[in-house]
């Protein structure tokens, strides 16, 4: 009977660590948004990280869980929430850096070769010159 309730208590115990794995993952994703609505660079880059370290030892969990018992129905809708959720931040993020670098662009133009202040106009480098001496 001890092997029944050692089997039944598995399933029950890896769910728990699959639940906690996840709601990590889902906190840190949590905070990282908040930090992008603040629009706190250095918070957002922190939590990026805390959010990597969650997802792979999420990731590392529901592997060893899928392998062994099977993961419930449940944590796995709420994983793949997770992970569209994470696509859309990096989506989003990626437009605005986008739209910064659209903006910087104009607002300060690349500077054209063939557009000299100073000198022959289409030449890169400054020609041999003349001496000129002092009398």
């Amino acid at each position: 009977m001890t092997t029944n309730l050692r089997s039944d208590s598995r399933p029950a115990r890896a769910t728990a660590e699959l639940e906690s794995a996840l709601a990590a993952v889902e906190l840190q994703l949590a905070t990282l948004g908040q930090a992008l609505v603040d629009q706190d660079a250095d918070g957002a880059e922190k939590v990026a990280g805390a959010l990597r370290t969650a997802l792979r030892g999420a990731m590392e969990q529901f592997a060893r869980v899928a392998r062994n018992c099977g993961v419930p129905p449940e944590l796995r809708r709420r994983l793949a929430l997770a992970s569209g959720q994470i696509a859309a931040q990096r989506e989003a993020l990626s437009r605005a850096t986008t739209a910064l670098d659209q903006a910087l662009d104009i607002l300060m133009p690349k500077p054209d070769a063939s557009a000299a202040v100073y000198g022959n106009p289409g030449t890169g480098s400054r020609g041999t010159g003349r001496v000129i001496a002092a009398s």
